[in-house]
């Protein structure tokens, strides 16, 4: 690939990234990680091919780094400079023998302690674990050692943002980016991506590629204006061929959740169709009881069909009795243990709805609405956290998530 092939940003990269650590971060699609697959990596390999030390590959996972760096790099430069991950944790990249570790979790340590690294590509920094960066630190030890990384932004107290502004040595290259400095992005996605991240903490970070802490509304252009989202039973299709039902269960201070979603047919809208809220100390036969009775109602009222209801998996005592309930009265149910990923993805992916417009919550649902509006980020913590103090429904929130997630991929593809 010819250096004029690169975008402005891009050159200046090339040019200045001569630093031990050079760290690239700011906003999604913005050409960072890019630079690095068909340039960065394979440049600073074939430089330190045949000194000391080892070269490595650091991201979040191992099937992060396929996902992230070697897949596109495979169809880039074809199988035979870019292999795949080994069981020892190891591929052949452009002749040389490369580590693939997870940095997420401190236990990977041990697969880094002691080796002395000359070169070292990190995908997604923000996303790790900090005492695997700070082991790192100590392993760059040639004088000929590099570091090159990229992430998204965080908050402005994240331990990636202090150790750029830090400086250790003055040998830090810090470049940021925003998404219009990748001028060969589609002028109809930038809008999109603008449209979809307006109004919330991910657009100061995934559009202009700021460093800001999550304050206030966990989702602000709903909480704004809950009314612009609601509509009336007979505005929708009744019958809609996927129902997801969300289960979130009470303790001694919370209360029970349940909420159902619809999907549109491609998948281009989501509709919370009905939820109740389960407040107070209920036996398992009423939990039992009260989980029936919505099946049913949501059954009939929003289309004849077979319902999958997640559940939260904490409770596996509590998801058996319902197995039980659904066979004994052969609801049309079948019941799962929700996948309960990230909050923050969670939260990001019904932000990126709203903003879309494809967001819409059926009326008499105001235990969802109250739930949205209310959720608010700890203003106590430095990392992006839900305030759950009792003083929200986060349970309401929680059960609604739990219908996102099996087709959230889905949903942002859409």
């Amino acid at each position: 690939m010819a250096f004029n092939d690169f975008t402005a940003k891009q050159k200046e990269y090339i040019r200045n990234a001569n630093k031990r650590w050079n760290i690239k971060s700011g906003a999604t699609r913005s050409g960072k990680t890019y630079l690095d697959r068909v340039y960065t990596i394979p440049q600073r390999i074939r430089e330190r091919r045949d000194k000391e030390g080892l070269s490595i590959i650091l991201g979040v996972t191992k099937s992060t780094i396929e996902r992230n760096i070697l897949q596109p790099m495979r169809s880039f430069y074809t199988p035979k400079l870019v292999g795949p991950i080994s069981s020892d944790n190891t591929c052949h990249l452009f002749g040389e023998t490369v580590y693939c570790l997870g940095a997420e979790k401190i236990s990977q340590q041990s697969k880094i302690r002691g080796a002395s690294f000359k070169y070292v590509y990190g995908d997604e920094m923000a996303e790790w674990n900090e005492q695997v960066f700070n082991l790192l630190k100590t392993r760059l030890d040639q004088p000929y050692s590099c570091f090159d990384g990229t992430c998204n932004p965080k908050g402005p107290k994240h331990w990636v943002k202090k150790f750029i502004d830090s400086n250790p040595n003055n040998d830090v290259y810090y470049q940021p980016y925003t998404i219009f400095d990748n001028p060969t992005l589609d002028a109809g996605v930038v809008k999109s991506l603008c449209a979809e991240f307006q109004g919330t903490v991910d657009y100061q970070r995934y559009i202009l590629g700021r460093w800001v802490a999550a304050e206030g509304a966990c989702f602000p252009a709903y909480a704004e204006n809950p009314e612009r989202f609601r509509v009336r039973f007979g505005q929708i299709k009744p019958r809609m061929p996927l129902i997801h039902l969300g289960i979130d269960f009470g303790g001694n201070k919370s209360a029970t959740s349940f909420v159902a979603t619809g999907f549109t047919p491609t998948f281009s809208d989501v509709y919370v169709l009905r939820s109740r809220r389960l407040t107070g100390i209920i036996t398992p036969q009423e939990l039992d009881e009260a989980f029936a009775e919505f099946i049913m109602e949501v059954h009939e009222d929003f289309g004849r069909r077979t319902i999958t209801a997640y559940a939260d998996s904490a409770e596996q005592t509590l998801i058996a009795g319902l197995r039980k309930k659904v066979a004994a009265d052969r609801l049309p149910c079948i019941v799962k243990n929700a996948l309960k990923t990230s909050i923050n993805d969670r939260i990001r992916l019904i932000n990126r709805l709203v903003g879309a417009g494809r967001f819409w919550v059926c009326e008499g649902n105001e235990q969802v609405e109250n739930a949205l509006c209310d959720a608010v980020f700890d203003p106590k913590k430095f990392n992006d956290e839900r305030l759950d103090d009792g003083t929200s429904d986060i349970d309401t929130c929680d059960a609604f998530e739990y219908t996102l997630e099996p087709i959230g991929k889905i949903l942002v593809a859409g």
